[in-house]
């Protein structure tokens, strides 16, 4: 097999959340790069039909089953060089909506559920493998977050919530890991192109926040004007990144995070 520029052949990594949308990106980037890949998600892609490619059922905001799976890696394959903690959700709704009628607005619930999956499976996912980098004295973490993180996005309080989070723990992380030669990265995509993951009710909510109609939202992810490259991003150009980030040729990165938003931000 020829071997990959980014030098991944038969190194192991974990990526939860991977079986759709930018995680499923991601896989596929890693397996082209001859590393093996371990997805933990409640579904697997049927689509990856390759020698490299192990898919593990994980509910990752449940600590016993993180456990049990990384285990299992663990004992199979003596390493886990990387994890990218992928998986998450985003439940729109605003802080108050004014009519008095309650519609479309944050609840106790949605807030929970979104912690569990966004933030608290990021700190469960990294403390167990982490555990083992440190046994090897080696291995990457990356934590994927978002640009509106920084920015806030409106109709989106408990999504970029969780990733400002997310972004203060990577930057913890990789203080305290360092010593143990683990580094610890943040990625933060912009407007993207749109996936499965964009539904029906998702698009409704967040056209009512912004006050606007459901078509002129999704034109604002054709052609974004906010955006100085012109164009929503491709989920092949965020894999690319985390997998550079896998690589030794990032070995002197840590701590950051780092935006793919085609120049997108405040101002």
């Amino acid at each position: 097999m020829e071997k990959n520029w980014l030098n991944l052949d038969d190194r192991v990594f974990i990526v939860t959340g991977g079986s759709a949308g930018i995680g499923n990106s991601i896989i596929k980037k890693l397996l082209e790069s001859n590393a093996l890949v371990a997805n933990f998600d409640l579904k697997s892609n049927d689509k990856f039909d390759h020698k490299n490619y192990y898919f593990y059922k994980v509910d990752v905001t449940k600590k016993n089953e993180i456990e049990r799976q990384v285990e299992k890696i663990w004992q199979t394959f003596g390493r886990i060089d990387g994890l990218v903690n992928n998986a998450g959700i985003a439940l729109p709704g605003m802080l108050v909506n004014s009519d008095g009628t309650g519609n479309y607005e944050l609840t106790e619930e949605m807030f929970d559920k979104t912690i569990a999956v966004n933030q608290k499976s990021v700190f469960l996912m990294s403390q167990i493998v982490a555990r083992k980098m440190v046994k090897q004295q080696s291995g990457v973490i990356v934590n994927m977050s978002t640009e509106s993180a920084r920015e806030g996005s409106i109709g989106q309080g408990f999504y970029v919530g969780t990733k400002g989070a997310i972004n203060s723990m990577t930057c913890t992380w990789a203080k305290e890991l360092g010593k143990y030669n683990i580094r610890v990265l943040g990625v933060a995509p912009g407007i993207m192109e749109e996936t499965n993951l964009r539904s029906e009710n998702y698009e409704k909510t967040l056209a009512f926040i912004r006050g606007m109609s459901i078509e002129d939202l999704r034109k604002g992810y054709v052609k974004a004007s906010s955006i100085p490259l012109g164009r929503a991003g491709k989920l092949s150009e965020v894999a690319d990144v985390v997998a550079f980030y896998l690589s030794d040729h990032a070995s002197y990165l840590s701590g950051i995070i780092t935006n793919i938003a085609g120049g997108k931000s405040r101002g």
